[in-house]
């Protein structure tokens, strides 16, 4: 037997085995034939109605053609999915996610085998992709070989945008050192938390160009940056403005000089007004800025990345601890930022945030639910669907995945989701994506059909 038919056989198995661990045939999950989904009605990201019974044509990647239902289609070489008259959604997007900072603990993040982490954080990208964020943009860690993994079909996931490790300054959010780690050597060897690509120290404007170019040359779509403090962090004060003008402004010229864009973690007017002041694009919570703050961020165009985070995630930080005490202090500007949000009309992108926790996780459907406490149903929707896919273009020439995302339109990727009811009337199924999304599709390929399967309820 040939080497050559033995590798060809062996990837037979791994595609087979790969498309039995995503409940489908080997033809769906490797199909070049074009999908047609027959008689759906069309959320399309923007808009906050829901179109005529329709018929959706996927050919490769895209969506090639959106037809009134009643147009006779040919079928021929077409895998066909009735959908029945439910909705056919766009693949949701989670803006503000770290995918390998989702199941360990903080300790084991950082100390913890490599390998381990990263097959941890592969299990979880499938459970990502089946609750039908079909793309993260990844805010912080090292996540550029589970996006390899993911693009090469290894492993079954969500596209990612990287950001690579998060650039901090010393004590800054991001910088999980301990005392005993001090005094830093400049141009010494690297501590484990930066030798693992989770986050890294920059406490100059060179420092911050080197390790902006780093990130870039892993691959980074966007560049992230703590430009104050955080909950997290042992030794970062909510308070504290962390980079100086200068150190931003190196970091905003590095990443455009690379055609993409810095997204900053900040809570407070002074950290959020410098950072603007620089030419930062997106903030990262902005959770304690006052109303002028607010104000500023509609009349320059920034961005503002709002996650509405869940006091589940408050409370699991122990009582008493300095990590507690923060939370407690940041909460109850969630609601504010977003009322300043809705008063402004800003740009206005959704994340969960979510941090070592897997039940967290699961609710990440739940997490964007919970949006109607400020917006309708629809509007919470084309939130995580058009409005983020409008931030990930952001990233220009360093987009890695070129093409329309957050849309059902003609043209656009072909990231979809056939909902069992209409999520504008019901939010609340998105809750439930094991029972509630019968189709999901990634890049033109199905990875979940229980219509096919006849597995309806």
């Amino acid at each position: 037997m040939s080497w050559h038919l033995i590798v060809r056989i062996l990837a037979v198995a791994a595609s087979t085995a790969l498309s039995l661990t995503a409940g489908l045939s080997p033809a769906q999950a490797q199909q070049d034939a074009a999908v047609v989904f027959q008689n759906v009605r069309i959320f399309d990201g923007r808009s906050d109605l829901l179109s005529g019974p329709s018929n959706v044509l996927v050919r490769n990647n895209k969506i090639q053609k959106i037809l009134p239902a009643a147009t006779t289609t040919d079928t021929a070489q077409t895998v066909v999915i009735d959908g029945g008259g439910r909705v056919l959604m766009p693949g949701l997007i989670d803006a503000h996610w770290h995918a390998m900072l989702i199941r360990p603990t903080p300790a084991a993040a950082i100390a913890g085998d490599v390998g381990y982490n990263n097959l941890l954080a592969a299990a979880e990208a499938t459970d990502t992709l089946m609750r039908g964020f079909t793309t993260v943009r990844d805010v912080g860690g090292p996540s550029f070989g589970l996006k390899q993994a993911i693009d090469e079909g290894l492993v079954i996931g969500p596209r990612i945008y990287p950001s690579g490790a998060m650039i901090t300054v010393t004590s800054g959010h991001g910088d999980f050192r301990q005392r005993s780690d001090l005094p830093r050597t400049i141009g010494g060897m690297l501590t484990r938390m930066e030798q693992i690509g989770g986050s890294m120290v920059a406490d100059s404007p060179d420092e911050v160009r080197v390790r902006v170019r780093e990130q870039l040359m892993h691959g980074a779509s966007q560049i992230k940056l703590t430009a104050g403090g955080g909950v997290s962090s042992p030794f970062s004060p909510i308070d504290a403005v962390t980079f100086t003008e200068p150190e931003l402004r190196a970091a905003v010229e590095a990443a455009e000089n690379w055609g993409t864009y810095v997204a900053a973690h900040a809570f407070t007017s002074a950290a959020i007004q410098r950072a603007i002041a620089v030419g930062v694009k997106c903030i990262e919570h902005g959770f304690l800025m006052d109303d002028a703050t607010a104000k500023l961020i509609a009349e320059q165009g920034v961005w503002l990345s709002l996650q509405p985070l869940p006091d589940e995630l408050r409370q699991g930080f122990s009582e008493g601890s300095v990590e507690r005490a923060k939370a407690d202090e940041v909460w109850p500007g969630i609601g504010r930022a977003y009322e300043f949000a809705k008063k402004y009309k800003l740009k206005t992108a959704w994340g969960t945030d979510v941090l070592f926790s897997r039940a967290l996780a699961q609710r990440q459907g739940a997490i964007l639910a919970s949006l109607v406490r400020w917006y309708t149903p629809a509007e919470a929707l084309a939130m995580a669907t058009g409005t983020n896919g409008e931030l990930l273009a952001l990233s220009g020439k360093r987009n890695p995945y070129p093409g329309k995302l957050g849309v059902v339109e003609e043209g656009a990727l072909a990231d979809l989701v056939l909902v069992d009811g209409n999520p504008i009337d019901n939010i609340k199924l998105i809750e439930d994506p094991a029972r509630n999304f019968l189709v999901i599709m990634k890049d033109g390929k199905i990875y979940k059909n229980l219509v096919a399967s006849g597995r309806l309820n």
